[in-house]
């Protein structure tokens, strides 16, 4: 029998703080925003009012949605030397990286001091969750050689980064697609990169810094990076009819198969099936429904022979390319939408503010080892 004490390899089952924001019961498949269904919200909310919801904990009446609406889009402006930043960023850099830096950059310009009072935090987390879609299509249309279209206030925020990155005013199906998205990923309990937001403010830094943590956590591919690993994984797979053979060669060769399981949900992830809804939707407007047929396809696979769902990232990728989204966007996106959890989240953490300290199990000598001369090691 063992000495060693028992731990939780990366902290899975262990509960570190409280939250009222929400509320993801892996088992059942159930996600909940303060008490509210994933389903409804998508269904009779927009992306502002869930907005609303996570930073003030209730619904809101429609003067308070039209003077926070008004207030957030009063936020869309970058500082000029952010602005300078994008334009010179390298054209190949990865968008992930570029909105890690401009994100961390807007603290450079904030000179208000007081880094923990509520009403400057709060302030601060509108202008983050405005300017990152601003710092996304800056780029994007950067990397082309074209300039940014002229911010308006007049868009939703779904409405106003589909034309901020094409240039031109989108449907009002686009729109309702990509806000539905927005929805989906708003939160979701303690995942990584809310995770390492809350860490980073409970030592007392400041908002940027949080924000910061999580876009760069965000970034790999075993968290938001991986629906930009389902659309590759798709391309490469090329047709319908090698499906089955790219499915059986990535199960015998132990390769995981990306958007398939989740690390909380034992059952359907309840995001899944508004964005395959959405996904087939798209593809039959658009005449192309190869990428959800072979999506499809590899879904019932993993079931079949692994009883395995599909995740929100799995139908996401389909969504976002039949919009016309470019692939590298796919995780900045994301992002855009998280934005709204994790400055809600950052703010809950300093309402009740613990510093997080977990302990290692250590593995190494236990003894002191001798230090010998340095000509004789080696």
């Amino acid at each position: 029998m063992s000495d060693k004490p028992e731990y939780s390899k990366g902290l899975e089952g262990v509960i570190a703080n409280e939250s009222c924001l929400s509320d993801v019961q892996g088992q059942a498949g159930v996600l909940r925003y303060l008490g509210y269904n994933i389903q409804d919200l998508v269904e009779s909310c927009t992306f502002e009012e869930v907005m609303f919801l996570l930073h003030r904990r209730r619904l809101p009446s429609q003067a308070e949605l039209d003077a926070f609406t008004k207030n957030l889009r009063s936020h869309r402006h970058l500082p000029q030397g952010v602005v300078d930043f994008l334009k010179s960023a390298p054209k190949d850099a990865a968008p992930m990286d570029v909105l890690r830096t401009g994100v961390s950059m807007l603290g450079l310009y904030d000179h208000r001091g007081g880094d923990q009072d509520r009403v400057l935090n709060e302030d601060r987390a509108m202008a983050i969750c405005a300017t990152m879609p601003l710092m996304v299509a800056h780029f994007h249309r950067a990397r082309q050689g074209l300039d940014l279209v002229p911010v308006r206030d007049d868009l939703s925020e779904a409405a106003h980064f589909l034309y901020l990155v094409n240039g031109q005013e989108p449907g009002e199906e686009a729109t309702r697609t990509l806000d539905a998205a927005y929805i989906l990923h708003a939160d979701h309990g303690m995942n990584a990169s809310t995770f390492s937001a809350r860490v980073t403010v409970a030592t007392l830094s400041d908002l940027y810094s949080a924000i910061t943590s999580a876009v760069g956590t965000l970034k790999g591919p075993l968290h938001g990076g991986a629906n930009e690993g389902v659309i590759h994984m798709l391309q490469e797979i090329g047709s319908l009819d090698k499906v089955d053979a790219y499915v059986e060669d990535a199960l015998a060769n132990k390769r995981k198969i990306m958007g398939i399981g989740h690390r909380v949900y034992r059952t359907l992830d309840p995001r899944a099936p508004f964005l395959r809804k959405m996904a087939v939707k798209l593809t039959k407007e658009l005449g192309e429904t190869k990428w959800i047929d072979m999506s499809e396809r590899i879904a019932g696979l993993m079931k079949e022979r692994k009883n395995l769902n599909a995740n929100v990232d799995f139908y996401s990728a389909t969504v976002y390319y039949s919009l016309g989204i470019p692939t590298d966007l796919f995780t900045p996106i994301f992002a855009i939408s998280r934005a709204a959890g994790w400055t809600a989240q950052v703010l809950e953490q300093l309402d009740d503010n613990r510093l997080y300290r977990p302990l290692t199990l250590y593995t190494g000598p236990t003894e002191d080892q001798p230090i010998s001369p340095i000509a004789e090691r080696g």
